[in-house]
């Protein structure tokens, strides 16, 4: 007899949390859609800045993440970066408006020690903000 199958591929505690990689949010890795989120609209909010632009093709939320070294060494800038993906992972698939480019900017000594709870709650209102 075979045990029952977890909801989702790695989930041995059966969570239901949807998986890293959500079907509706694309990562952003060119350098120009980062320069054209630059020149967009942003929220500024107390643990990272959000840009956001509206695009005309795709049906898709994609998202973007940088760090600068203002943030701190690769140890600082990685741990805030994972920390807002995950972010993102929670709460632009509900939230985020397809069709829409968002760039989450780390900001120094805030983004890697914000309590979770808080770093989510500053995206919902960014979002709600930028829609």
């Amino acid at each position: 007899m075979t045990p029952p199958k977890a909801p989702f591929p790695n989930d041995s505690v059966g969570i239901g949390s949807p998986p890293a990689g959500h079907l509706c949010l694309k990562i952003l890795k060119s350098r120009a859609d980062f320069l054209r989120a630059a020149r967009a609209r942003r929220v500024v909010m107390p643990a990272f800045v959000l840009q956001y632009r509206p695009r005309d093709d795709g049906d898709l939320i994609r998202v973007g993440f940088t760090c600068s070294k203002k943030v701190g060494n690769a140890v600082a800038r990685n741990r805030a970066k994972r920390r807002l993906r995950e972010i993102a992972r929670l709460v632009l698939p509900t939230l985020g408006t397809p069709g829409v480019d968002y760039v989450l900017i780390g900001r120094a000594k805030v983004t890697a020690q914000r309590p979770f709870e808080d770093l989510l709650d500053d995206l919902r209102d960014a979002v709600a903000r930028a829609t």
